[in-house]
C-alpha cells in the first residue's frame, strides 16, 4: 500500500492511511464533513459554503455553486467559485450520500435542540449554531486530532484531503479528466502537472498491462 507522499503542492496519503484516517474520525461529531472532503475533493472554502439544495441525495450528486469568505474582522460572506470550471456537478459515493443522510437527521435534532438560537442558512456543514464553520478552529479542534489517532504526519493540511483524493484516483486508474472535472480544474494539463508523481506509477500500470494484452496472449497462442 502506498505510503503518505510528499508533493509540491501539499501532502497525499494512500490506501491504508485513508482508511486510517476515516476510522479515527469515528465518534467525532464533523466526522461527515472531513469524509465529504476526502470523498468528493472538494476545496474547503466549497464544501463550507455548501448548501442542502445543492445535495441531490437521490441523485448522489452535490453543486458547487459558491465559496466561503471570511474577512479579517471575523465576519464572513459567500461568494462566486474561484473559476468557470469550479461550479460543477460532483458524483458521491452510496456510502457518503447514506452518511450525508444520517448527517441530516442528525442536523434536524440538533436544529430542534437549538431553538431560537439556532441561524438556519441552510449549510450541509456548519456549527451547533447552524452557523459557518471556521477553517482554522475546524482544522484544531477536528482535523488535527484526527490525524494524531491515525498517527499520520502532523504537517499534513486539511486542503491536503484534497491532494489524496486526487492521487488515490489516479493511481486506481481513473481517467484524469475526470478526476479535473471532480477537481473543477481549469485544464486537465493543470491535474497532470500538479499530480506528475502519479505518472511513473500509472506508466507502470500501463505496461504490465500491455505485458498482458500482447505478449502473454502470444506465449499461450
Amino acid at each position: 500500500m502506498m505510503k503518505s507522499l510528499k508533493l509540491q503542492v501539499g501532502w497525499s496519503f494512500g490506501e491504508s492511511q485513508a482508511a486510517e484516517f476515516q476510522k479515527a474520525l469515528n465518534g467525532d461529531p464533523q466526522r461527515t464533513t472531513l469524509l465529504f472532503a476526502l470523498a468528493t475533493g472538494m476545496r474547503p472554502e466549497e464544501y463550507m459554503a455548501l448548501q442542502w439544495k445543492d445535495v441531490d441525495l437521490k441523485q448522489g450528486t452535490a453543486i458547487v455553486r459558491r465559496v466561503l469568505i471570511r474577512t479579517k474582522g471575523g465576519g464572513w460572506y459567500f461568494n462566486e467559485p474561484k473559476t468557470p470550471k469550479s461550479r460543477r456537478t460532483i458524483t458521491l459515493p452510496p456510502s457518503l450520500v447514506r452518511e450525508l443522510i444520517e448527517h441530516r437527521r442528525a442536523q434536524n435534532e440538533a436544529r430542534l435542540k437549538a431553538g431560537e438560537h439556532w441561524q438556519n442558512y441552510d449549510l450541509v456543514f456548519c456549527t451547533e449554531a447552524g452557523t459557518p464553520l471556521q477553517i482554522n478552529n475546524f482544522t484544531a479542534r477536528h482535523f488535527k486530532p484526527a490525524l494524531v489517532r491515525a498517527k499520520l504526519e502532523a504537517s499534513i493540511r486539511l486542503y491536503d484531503l484534497r491532494h489524496t483524493h486526487a492521487t488515490l484516483l489516479l493511481l486506481a486508474g481513473e481517467h484524469p479528466k475526470v478526476v479535473s472535472e471532480r477537481l473543477g480544474h481549469s485544464s486537465v494539463t493543470l491535474t497532470l502537472d500538479t499530480y506528475s508523481h502519479v505518472l511513473p506509477n500509472m506508466q507502470m500500470s500501463a505496461s504490465e498491462k500491455l505485458e498482458k494484452l500482447l505478449f502473454e496472449r502470444l506465449e499461450t497462442a
